[in-house]
Parts: C-alpha cells; structure tokens; sequence
C-alpha cells in the first residue's frame, strides 16, 4: 500500500478571521500529487488556537512518513513549531517546507551569492536548514516530484526560468485545479455583497518595482504568466457547479497588467448569461493603468469592489518607494471606479523612508479627501527580496540594526529572526500593532500611534466600521484517546480517486506519467532560456 503524503496549511494567527480565503498554493501542490497517483492527506490548521495538539495526533496515527509544509513570512513561527512537533512525535519523517518565505529569503540568497558576500539573507536561509529537512524554492507544483526522491537536495529551486520546475503559460494550461476537495469549503465564509465567494488565482506574477515588495529579486513572483481565457472560465464553472458559488476572489497581483484582461471579463459575462448565474466578483488592480474601458468590462462580469495598493497620499514616499503612480493617477482611479459603480478599497502603509508625521498626515487627509468605501493601513516590513531588505547597510556599531537609504532618506530596520517573530504583520486593529522599523522622523512608537490615528479618525470620518475578529476554533480530544481529527482539519484522498481527482476538463487526456526515481509525476517541459529580464516586480497584499 501507497503512503500518503502529509500537507500542512499553518494557522495564521496574526489575521483577524483565519477562515475567509484558503491557501492555494498547497491545493495545487496537492491536486498534483493526486494527478501521479499520489494519496494526499491535507491538515488545515487555519484558525485551530491549539495546532500543536493537531499535529501531534496526527502525527501518531498518520502513516505518512513525508510533510510537506507551505508558509508566507508571518507564518514562520507556527511553522517552526508544528516541524518540531513532527520531529519529536517521528524523528526519522521528511519535513520540507515550501511557500513565500523560503521563496523570498532564496532569493535573497542568491543576490548575495551573486555579489560574494553572505548577509542576512544567507543566515536567514541556514536558520531554515536548521529546522526542515528539504527547502522548496518557487513553483511547488512540479518541485515537490524533486522533493520526494530519496537522494533529494537539501534545496530545491523551482525558482529560476531555466529550470523544467518553473511553470510556463504552456504548464498552466495543462495543471489540474486546486484540490479544494481535501479542505472543509463550507468552514470557509467569505462574502461579496452577500454573496459566498471562493479565492481563485487567474495570472502569476507583478512586473512593477515597488521597493518594499519582497518578489523584486524572485522569478516565480516577478516574471506574468497566464492561464488561457477558457482554463480560468472552466474552473468558475466547475466551483459554480460543484460548491454553488457564484462569488469569486481573484487574487492576481494585478488584473489590469493581463493584456488579455477584457478578454477575460467578457468571457466571464458571458458565462454568467450562458448559465443564467449573477457572478460577483472581487479583485486587485493597477491605480496608472485603470481605464473607463476596463471598469466597464469588469461591471459587466460581476465586479462590486476592487482593491489598489495606493500606499501613501504623500508625492515624496510615492518617488521613494518607487510607486509609479502619483497621488493623480490614485484619485484618477478611484474616479472611474465610481463612474461604473465599483467599491474601492485602499491599501495603504506607513514607516518608509522618509516617512513623517506630515507624510502620514498627508495619507490621512488624501483618504479623507476620496473617501474610499473601505481601507486598512499597515506598518512596513523589510522582507527578504525586497530593495529595503537586501539593499540595507549594517549600522556601525549596533548590532542587528540595518539601514537603507533612497533620495536621501533613511530607513531603519531591526534584524528579525522570522522563524520565532510575527508580531510585525496585521494583528488586533485596535492597538495590536508593533514596529520593527523606523525613519529619521518617527521612532517604532511614533509608527504605531500614528497608523492607529490615521485608522480611528478615517474610519469615524467616513463611516467605515472596524472589521470585526472571528474566534479561533479549539481541537478537542480526549486525554489519553486520539481518534480520527475532525474533517473541519484533516481530509485524505479517497481510496482509488488519486489519479483521477480533480481535472480542470472532465473529458481531457491524462496527462502522460514519467516515472522519475520510482515517483510518478506529470511530464515536464523545459522553460525557455530565451526569457527577456525584467527590473521591476511588486508582490500581492494580503
């Protein structure tokens, strides 16, 4: 008999509701284990308070000698602490670690290594290769065949275009759908206008080169890929189908950078007509490249909100941050979103530099001034990958302290330890903040009361209510008896669905099987080497 495979979603304890969008990424990793035959067991611990209970029961009864965990950078520490709870509960069991973070720190990495000179970035990497067994760099859907060889490396860097692991356009269009099948849906209680609503991923990739964006130096985040028109319709229709859906949350870094995007919005439009469905849909666009033409296609498909990573109202941290957009083009587009009847919520931050109490202020009285039907605003963090991680200089004479400066300003960051340390990232709206950066004008301290100012006073102002926590659910069990987790947690390929599960075309060929080191996995093919560089790149905002 075949051992499962254990995927594990960590919680995200730092958001305020942890079941409002299901991680993807590990859906698609999942959905192509099954694809080669594969059992997958899936344990999402989102929202579980005591995870490390979870885990080491699982970890008892599971047959599973292989897990696989994915994390983004907030969630490290419970990353760190279920792969100690696996360690102890099965020393002898692979643990790998996959996600944004190793992603971002490789890619960190690697600058250094280009330049000759191990940093921060190289310690931050042989911190992880303390804990996990394996580390997956980039696109984990064809990388984690690698990861499964006996003889794996310590590293497996799907991260470079070179490489058969980096995913083309070619490879989308052929990927099986996320395996949303091995996660409870129905605990998953997002909304647009009232409407239930699943995540889906339409385009990989930002070309823009905002300066704190931790995806600058990473292939995998930078360079756009696209599925095809017709691959992005057939999964609505199947969620529309199998779960009822008719909400959809498209979580592309930008929509509007999709040449292809009108395209896409009428082909959406038109299957709503064709199934007699109102779809609503929610997604993230580009504030300079946002048209009346666009608005109007994304009105017609579905679309009541868009969400903009505006960043500041401020021209100065604009240029610094290297935004592209001005504080015109943002008012410009919140303008035609209200023409065409779309919510606009802005995303905003502060603490980088050159940032001041009268740069905050000008952030405040520029959403003042637009009133956007919703907002937040975040503390900076200087992420690996990023200009404000990788281009800072140590401070002489004060240990992890770092400093990076552009057009004369100056922005300083505490070295963090990401593996022990989230504290920096959302958290409680009131109060719940903490900085780890500050500028030549505001002290950490200064940061937090100033973001907390900004979001009392607007939110009064315009009428915005707090958005309200969800209490995290408890794993119970009785001492001494571990039986099955509940399915809210843990759910397992059924008996003889491996390779069949979850096919984006019900009547498509299976997709041909090598048999690599005596794994199966789906056939590869290699990227172009021939792929023009690209120096600017932006990342998703949560």
């Amino acid at each position: 008999m075949t051992r499962p495979l254990c995927l594990i979603t960590p919680p995200s304890g730092f958001l305020l509701d942890e079941r409002m969008f299901m991680t993807l990424g590990i859906l698609k990793v999942a959905a192509s284990l099954e694809q080669a035959g594969h059992p997958v067991e899936l344990l999402d611990l989102s929202g579980v308070s005591n995870y490390e209970t979870a885990v080491r029961d699982h970890a008892v009864r599971s047959a599973a000698d292989w897990f696989g965990i994915t994390a983004t950078t907030p969630q490290m520490p419970a990353a760190t602490i279920i792969a100690g709870e696996l360690k102890r509960v099965r020393p002898s069991a692979r643990v790998v670690l996959g996600g944004p973070h190793i992603t971002l720190v490789n890619a960190s990495r690697k600058r250094e290594a280009k330049a000759g000179a191990a940093g921060r970035a190289t310690r931050a990497f042989e911190q992880l290769c303390e804990v996990f067994d394996i580390l997956v760099a980039g696109d984990g859907e064809h990388a984690v065949f690698a990861a499964l060889e006996p003889q794996a490396p310590k590293l497996v860097d799907a991260d470079d275009p070179r490489s058969d692991l980096f995913l083309t356009n070619a490879n989308l269009a052929r990927e099986p759908l996320p395996a949303r099948h091995l996660i409870d849906a129905d605990s998953y209680h997002y909304e647009i206008d009232g409407v239930r609503a699943l995540s889906m991923i339409c385009q990989l990739g930002c070309p823009f080169g905002c300066r704190f964006c931790g995806g600058r130096e990473s292939p995998m985040l930078r360079r756009i890929r696209l599925r095809p028109v017709d691959h992005v319709i057939s999964e609505m229709v199947h969620l529309q189908r199998t779960y009822g859906i008719r909400g959809f949350m498209l979580y592309d870094d930008e929509l509007n950078v999709n040449p292809k995007m009108l395209d896409l919005m009428q082909a959406i439009a038109r299957t709503g007509r064709d199934l007699r469905v109102d779809f609503r849909l929610r997604g993230f666009i580009k504030a300079e490249l946002f048209s009346d033409e666009q608005a109007q296609a994304m009105s017609e498909a579905g679309f009541r909100c868009i969400l903009i990573g505006f960043e500041s109202g401020s021209p100065r941290i604009l240029r610094n941050i290297q935004k592209r957009a001005t504080v015109e083009d943002n008012t410009r587009c919140i303008e035609i979103a209200r023409r065409h009847n779309l919510r606009v919520k802005a995303l905003m931050s502060i603490g980088h530099p050159g940032e001041s109490a009268a740069t905050v202020n000008d952030t405040r009285d520029w959403l003042l001034d637009v009133k956007p039907d919703d907002f937040d605003v975040t503390i900076i963090t200087t992420y690996p990958g990023s200009d404000y991680y990788d281009a800072a200089a140590p401070v002489e004479g004060q240990p992890d302290l770092w400093v990076y400066t552009v057009n004369g300003d100056r922005l300083f960051s505490y070295e963090l330890d990401y593996r022990l340390v989230a504290d920096y990232y959302k958290g409680d709206p009131d109060g719940g903040y903490s900085s780890f950066v500050y500028t030549d004008h505001l002290h950490p301290h200064d940061l937090v009361e100033l973001r907390g100012a900004v979001e009392r006073d607007v939110r009064t102002a315009l009428g915005i209510p707090f958005n309200h926590a969800a209490a995290a659910v408890r794993y119970e069990h009785s001492m001494g008896q571990i039986g099955p987790l509940p399915s809210r947690i843990l759910r397992s390929t059924a008996p003889g669905d491996a390779a069949a599960a979850n096919l984006a075309e019900p009547d498509a060929p299976a997709v041909p099987l090598l048999a690599i080191g005596g794994l199966a996995r789906p056939e590869l093919k290699t990227a172009s080497r021939a792929v023009a560089a690209q120096s600017t790149t932006s990342a998703a905002r949560p």
